[in-house]
């Protein structure tokens, strides 16, 4: 049978990333495209994924323009955040616009006729996951039979009803031979030379119901349940990897704490080295075994969603546990040789001041080393948006971030600065970077970018006491120790 479409592209259309808090790790592999990249590589003459945040030849866009218009027939647009939306609309209508153009993506899904109305170019809107939507789409099915998808009728737009979720077996993971170039570690806009970098999605969704979350919902209030592959599947992936580093990047890597542990037990029984990243909720301290599991199969650091050390907004965003928890779990979690980094939240209905710069005194008491925090957010299908519309002296700013009318934007970005000073004094940064060295996630030759990465993240002002206190330690660690 004939293919329908020579030639995909498909494209990540930002040119640089988001960094939240101070630590952004980036850049990260364009997971969910690459998803989609590989679901219809069997359906169409040849796939190509173009990410504009890497430096190839086709990051220049007039080289893009001549490519698609010479080349493609059709592109796949991935427009997933809401920063650089109007840039990312601005170069969508900048592409050749006879080609049959589809965007998806969660900032997609969640404003659809927005992205209609912005970019006139475009005709298909992916909704949701858009792995067996796309297929449908390049393989020729009338779009009025195509769940999930929403399209340019004459003048007005059909929104056809939505798809399901499907279980995660079904889809075919990335290939990572179409990409054009590798991927690093990168630190406040600084890329390490380090291991290449990859991101492994061994699950989806999540069990718990935490409040200001929206990444597993859409539109129809549908939340994604947790669905994870098979443990020979991981496998199979993880073999064909050749990133020395790797983030799984699941909701929650220790959902179901056996299942993580035979993963990792057989990491170390096919000789599967790495340096592995997970995200990960406090429980997983009640399994010491995993944790120990964990330790052997090359698990390096952690990445915790804490939030607050306020009991009481805790229970705002229903997260399930309280702080003398979150001590507890620590006390556990503090016997094991691994890098922790904790995801708090500041801004938040009816937080006072004092209580948000609690954060940096907390994260130190757990033995945090190093967090990220960021501002309260409310996105457009957010469970959060009626308590805030309710809740008097707070309102939700045009950058979905909430505000209160006592300290506003310039108050949160005080408090972010002062959060900031707190915690990522310059003993604080050389604990954490020689934590790195240590266990091995770095070495001796990123010593330059992360003394010049050091310094951005703690500003200009910090740049001689950051040179002090982590290069030349670091220097004479290296000469020390021949590592």
């Amino acid at each position: 049978m004939a293919l329908r479409y020579k030639h995909a592209l498909c494209l990540h259309p930002y040119f640089r990333d988001s960094h939240s808090g101070s630590l952004g790790l980036a850049v990260f592999p364009p997971t969910g495209l690459e998803y989609v990249a590989s679901a219809i590589e069997p359906h169409v003459g040849r796939v190509t994924v173009v990410d504009l945040r890497l430096r190839s030849p086709r990051r220049d866009l007039n080289a893009l323009r001549k490519f698609i218009s010479e080349e493609v027939d059709l592109l796949c647009i991935s427009i997933n955040w809401e920063y650089h939306f109007r840039e990312v609309c601005e170069l969508v209508n900048s592409l050749p616009g006879e080609v049959t153009t589809v965007v998806g993506g969660k900032q997609a899904t969640d404003h659809v006729e927005e992205v209609f109305e912005a970019c006139p170019g475009v005709d298909i809107i992916v909704r949701g996951e858009g792995e067996e939507t796309i297929v449908e789409i390049a393989q020729g099915t009338d779009l009025e039979q195509i769940a999930g998808i929403s399209f340019r009728r004459g003048a007005g737009l059909v929104h056809n009803p939505h798809r399901e979720f499907s279980d995660v077996d079904s889809f075919r993971f990335p290939n990572r031979d179409l990409r054009l170039m590798p991927y690093h570690i990168n630190i406040g806009g600084m890329t390490f030379r380090a291991e290449e970098f990859d991101i492994v999605l061994t699950s989806r969704g999540c069990p718990y119901n935490c409040k200001f979350c929206t990444f597993n919902l859409n539109p129809w209030t549908q939340k994604r349940r947790f669905s994870a592959r098979s443990i020979d599947s991981v496998m199979e992936e993880l073999r064909q990897i050749s990133a020395g580093i790797v983030l799984i990047a699941d909701e929650n890597f220790f959902v179901n704490p056996r299942r993580a542990k035979e993963i990792c037990d057989r990491l170390v029984a096919e000789g599967i080295k790495k340096k592995f990243l997970v995200q990960a909720r406090i429980e997983v301290s009640d399994h010491p075994d995993v944790l120990e599991s964990a330790a052997r199969a090359g698990i390096k650091v952690f990445l915790f969603g804490i939030e607050s050390p306020t009991d009481r907004i805790l229970e705002q965003l229903n997260k399930g546990f309280d702080s003398a928890r979150v001590r507890r779990a620590f006390e556990t979690f503090r016997k094991f040789p691994f890098y922790y980094h904790g995801y708090f939240i500041y801004g938040n209905l009816g937080e006072t001041e004092e209580e948000m710069m609690q954060i940096p005194v907390f994260s130190k008491e757990l033995g945090l080393d190093s967090i990220t925090y960021q501002k309260l957010r409310v996105e457009k299908y957010s469970p959060l948006k009626d308590q805030v519309a309710a809740y008097p002296g707070y309102y939700v700013g045009d950058d979905t971030i909430v505000y209160s009318e006592h300290l506003g934007r310039q108050g949160l970005k005080r408090i972010s600065r002062q959060i900031r000073r707190k915690f990522y004094t310059p003993t604080q940064v050389w604990r954490a970077a020689a934590k790195l060295f240590r266990i091995g996630v770095l070495d001796s030759r990123d010593i330059p970018t992360l003394a010049l990465s050091a310094g951005v993240l703690l500003g200009q002002s910090f740049s001689r006491s950051v040179n002090k206190a982590v290069k030349r330690p670091l220097l004479r660690y290296t000469a020390a120790t021949g590592k």
